[in-house]
């Protein structure tokens, strides 16, 4: 499943530079290529959030053990969201290129990343729930600490695209944001057997 999600992932974040197209006028070439800025910010902002969903993937399945079927649908939803994301930042790219339809732009975006966040929160709320389906190299700070980070998201994300829809630029400035705070470690993501697998191999 994990090696399935890494590959739509690995697919959605390689279309987003698709979007970007070339200048028609060769003539004024520089001009052109400045003028794609809307472009260059939707692609690097998208593609820096769809790698930050990419690792917390791993972090939260690197704590599951195994997973039954809604499991698999939650993460299937959550694949489908992903797959979506190239259209969000093409239409944001478009939108401040234009200088219309910013805030709606904003909105479809940050609304397609906030339901990232929300499934992140589901699938992980049900695979702790009880400690069914967690392996047990996590401890309790480790499952709280890792929530606290899923539940931070939903609010970050959440209060960008509400902004957004308010003005538009600090919308996209909030998310954006996000990226920087959000690739920082969370305290107990690495399972307790690979600390001692590391340990083993520094001695």
């Amino acid at each position: 499943m994990v090696a399935f999600s890494d590959a739509v992932i690995a697919i959605a974040i390689t279309l987003l530079v698709l979007e970007i197209r070339p200048p028609d006028d060769t003539r004024h070439l520089l001009h052109g290529l400045a003028a794609l800025w809307p472009s260059y910010l939707a692609y690097a902002v998208t593609f820096m959030l769809i790698g930050q969903v990419w690792a917390n993937h791993h972090i939260m399945y690197d704590h599951i053990r195994s997973a039954d079927r809604m499991v698999l649908f939650f993460n299937t939803v959550l694949l489908m969201d992903i797959a979506f994301l190239p259209f969000a930042a093409s239409v944001l790219a478009e939108a401040f290129r234009d200088g219309h339809g910013q805030r709606a732009a904003v909105v479809l975006h940050g609304t397609a990343f906030e339901l990232a966040a929300v499934l992140f929160n589901v699938i992980w709320w049900y695979a702790r729930r009880d400690r069914r389906l967690l392996a047990t190299t996590i401890d309790s700070a480790g499952v709280t600490a890792i929530s606290r980070r899923f539940q931070l998201a939903l609010v970050w994300l959440g209060t960008g695209t509400l902004l957004g829809a308010v003005l538009p630029v600090l919308g996209v400035t909030v998310i954006a944001a996000f990226i920087a705070y959000y690739w920082l470690p969370i305290a107990g993501e690495i399972a307790e057997a690979k600390r001692r697998r590391g340990r083993r191999d520094q001695t």
